[in-house]
């Protein structure tokens, strides 16, 4: 590793980063993309080295497949002379200027670049929400503070998060911004309390400018993380520093949770996140395509997938990644049959009743001939595997439910679990592989009856 160790952690290492991965999408095709690439984030830049953090389940394919065309493009793009792999946890070696993960203000590693104001389609059903995040951005502590963001799974809140971030690091003279999850700040805070170092994790969140905070929900029944979590929020509130806060519901409907946390919750903005319209729905997909240098898609294919796909913003753009996938895949054009074709299982969500993760779970068993209980067990048999991951992809794209809350239904794993197996199952049915008729069988057992799938 070279001794020149500054890190930089910012607005440079973002831009860098854009330049590698608009290399990156001009060499591998939208699928692999998607799937392999998109989800690394540019950690620091130590010296003519690029650390690149991967989530675990993809890191040890992306090192063994991809990391050569990574030092090619990060030499070509930004004159990186080595690029280095590495997980979610990495911190900067030893001698590195200060940098803390999810500290934007040192190369916000926890927010995408990607997500944007620039890059959210507005409409009817977000423009509160929106407007209420880019006006905290732009004078964070002064404008609606805390901030309190709800909505089902899949219709921005993390953009929407992400989007302040990214603006305050860019035109916030060096405000420091933090992202976390609430798993991640309960994570941290047990950490914290066996390693005996509460000062050090106190001082992480409390000094924060703006502290971004994701699935709130999730804090519920938790004692001594609301704890802790009271009284970060006082501080930080007091001293005059932004909060926002998302949820998948709104505070008075978060079970469980301290009377005292709601109230707190509720006494900024309340703003609701609610499904897109066809037009919005058309618009998100036209600018995805525009942003994926996808210009090739005719406009009838993305009003196919718009009309047919309507619960949410995350299930628009798979859809879309998935037609593209299929398209290129079998050297055919991205017609409105193909999207048919490819999207021929996904019903409006009005049109079918609601499963449940039970539900799920039975039918993806079921479709593949072993034990519902399986798929919940540590049983790793590649065809209760496959079952399982199956169960995880449908209740995605089936339910409401959130990756961590998947997760904990089958048996205990963690979002990134979910995560690979959505995007696993995804690319298998991209390629018409024998996934598709077990997810089918699946999709037939959850269908309602008098379904035109059950005939």
């Amino acid at each position: 590793m070279p001794e020149t160790s500054s890190i930089d952690a910012s607005e440079e290492l973002v831009r860098g980063w854009d330049a590698v991965t608009l290399a990156l999408r001009r060499d591998v095709t939208d699928f692999t993309f998607h799937i392999w690439l998109e989800p690394l984030i540019p950690a620091a830049r130590v010296g003519d080295t690029l650390f690149v953090r991967a989530p675990d389940h993809i890191r040890t394919w992306v090192e063994e497949s991809f990391l050569a065309l990574l030092h090619r493009t990060a030499a070509g793009a930004i004159g990186a002379s080595a690029v280095q792999i590495v997980d979610m946890d990495w911190v900067p070696p030893a001698g590195a200027a200060d940098a803390k993960p999810g500290e934007v203000g040192a190369g916000s590693p926890d927010l995408n670049p990607s997500y944007t104001f620039d890059h959210f389609v507005i409409c009817d059903g977000n423009r509160l929400a929106h407007g209420a995040a880019l006006a905290a951005a732009e004078q964070p502590g002064q404008a609606y503070n805390p901030l309190f963001i709800h909505g089902r799974p899949g219709l921005g809140k993390t953009h929407l998060l992400h989007a302040i971030g990214n603006y305050v690091h860019l035109y916030g003279d060096g405000l420091t911004v933090r992202y976390v999850t609430v798993e991640e700040f309960t994570a941290e805070f047990v950490r914290a309390v066996r390693t005996g170092d509460s000062a050090a994790f106190r001082h992480r969140f409390r000094d924060a400018d703006v502290l971004l905070v994701d699935d709130v929900q999730f804090l519920a029944a938790k004692l001594r993380t609301e704890e802790e979590f009271f009284h970060t929020f006082n501080a930080l509130h007091e001293s005059g520093s932004q909060l926002v806060i998302t949820s998948d519901r709104r505070p008075r409907d978060i079970e469980s949770l301290e009377i005292r946390l709601r109230e707190r919750f509720e006494c900024g903005l309340v703003a609701d996140l609610e499904p897109p319209d066809f037009s919005a729905r058309l618009a998100i997909l036209q600018q995805r395509a525009r942003l994926d240098a996808a210009a090739a898609i005719p406009a009838e294919t993305l009003s196919e997938i718009a009309a047919r796909i309507t619960s949410s913003v995350r299930a628009l753009e798979g859809a879309l990644v998935r037609v593209v996938a299929y398209a290129s895949l079998h050297d055919r054009r991205p017609t409105p049959d193909v999207a048919r074709h490819v999207l021929r299982y996904m019903q409006p969500r009005g049109e079918r009743a609601r499963a449940t993760l039970g539900d799920i779970q039975s039918a993806s068993a079921a479709a593949l001939d072993v034990p519902a209980d399986a798929l919940i067990a540590k049983d790793r048999r590649p065809r209760v595997a496959l079952a399982r991951q199956i169960a995880m992809y449908l209740a995605r794209e089936l339910t409401d439910a959130s990756l961590p809350a998947i997760g904990r239904h089958f048996g205990g794993r963690n979002h990134s679990t979910v995560l690979h197996a959505h995007r696993r199952i995804a690319g298998d049915l991209a390629e018409d592989s024998e996934t598709t008729e077990a997810v089918k069988r699946a999709q037939d057992t959850l269908a309602p009856a008098g379904d035109d799938r059950r005939r």
